[in-house]
């Protein structure tokens, strides 16, 4: 199993005098520790928003790129539909060449939808956008020379995409949430799969994962093909009570913010132990809780093949973030690793 982490770039923890310079060059620092400590991966999401830093997210990989030499650098996710997947491809086989073949894609329609208005594109058209835009980046993946036509871009004649990457195929993950109509498109494409799991019990998404491999199945592709990685919010630290204590203030502070919002009820301590609990989805403990509710999570879900936590957004200090980061690979992965995960 691959673990790495997943950052949002975000601006908001720290002690509230953070810039954005001092936030992007904290962030450079913690993929180059991640490099370092043995993590396997490092996704940079998409946001177009204040409060975040990601919005060219290919630029940030780049940088880390330079930085870095092993890990495995990527997107978390790609907002497709808002986007033109020539420039998607472009940009990701440059990352490719400058980080002689670390690059990968997670692709997907986007949660926060904040792109499709700034981009132009009419809500209403979510998922046919997506449809057709995965296609043509997929095309591209595969071959050299384009003719293709469709509804939200102008078509291609036999058109040349250049650069090429160093990788053969860059991987293209799917990132999805929790439709049942994306896990049987991943499925059917045979593109391995990225599920975001922020809330409730982790094991509840085994029937969409098993919608997955059947579909998969179906068309054709065999199981080792057919990866499922998993993205949850986390954190760990020394010990668990150590963990409980700095990251349950951020995340409290950050869920009720987003629950004034979207008319969700306020997190409450009971709310977030069930989460830290053995079924709950949130990773939040010292090494040896990690470890084990990972596999547990692992193990529920049928075998996952890569893990990555988000936890730059819950108020979290960059030395806190940097520790964390430490723990997960020099405590942590071990003890995954040794238990055969």
């Amino acid at each position: 199993m691959e673990i790495g982490i997943d950052s949002f770039a975000s601006a908001m923890y720290g002690s509230g005098t953070l810039t954005g310079v001092m936030a992007m060059e904290q962030l450079l620092e913690r993929i180059k520790l991640a490099d370092q400590v043995g993590l396997d991966v490092f996704g940079i999401g998409e946001h177009h928003k204040k409060e975040f830093l990601d919005s060219a997210t290919a630029v940030i990989l780049a940088a880390a790129a330079a930085q870095t030499g092993r890990i495995r650098l990527t997107s978390a996710v790609t907002v497709l539909s808002a986007a033109d997947p020539v420039r998607v491809f472009q940009s990701f086989a440059t990352l490719d060449l400058i980080s002689k073949g670390r690059a990968e894609l997670v692709v997907g329609r986007g949660s926060s939808v904040e792109a499709y208005p700034l981009f132009g594109f009419n809500l209403d058209d979510y998922d046919a956008l997506f449809r057709e835009k995965l296609d043509l980046l997929l095309k591209i993946r595969d071959q050299e020379f384009i003719t293709w036509s469709g509804r939200f871009r102008p078509a291609l004649q036999n058109q040349a995409v250049y650069p090429r990457p160093l990788q053969q195929k860059i991987p293209i993950w799917l990132g999805v949430g929790g439709t049942p109509a994306s896990f049987a498109r991943a499925g059917t494409l045979g593109l391995p799969l990225m599920v975001a799991i922020i809330g409730g019990s982790t094991h509840r998404f085994r029937p969409l994962i098993d919608l997955y491999r059947e579909a998969g199945a179906r068309a054709g592709f065999k199981p080792e093909q057919l990866k499922v990685g998993l993205h949850s919010p986390g954190y760990v630290a020394g010990n668990n009570e150590k963990a409980v204590a700095e990251y349950y203030p951020g995340y409290a502070e950050l869920w009720t913010k987003l629950g004034r919002e979207r008319g969700w009820p306020p997190v409450t301590k009971p709310q977030f132990d069930q989460l830290i609990g053995p079924q709950g989805v949130l990773l939040v403990g010292g090494p040896e809780k990690a470890a084990e509710k990972l596999l547990a999570h692992s193990e529920s879900l049928g075998g996952i093949s890569r893990f990555t936590f988000q936890m730059d957004n819950a108020g979290l200090t960059h030395q806190q973030l940097m520790k964390s980061i430490e723990l997960i690979g020099t405590k942590m992965i071990p003890l995954v690793r040794a238990a055969g995960g």
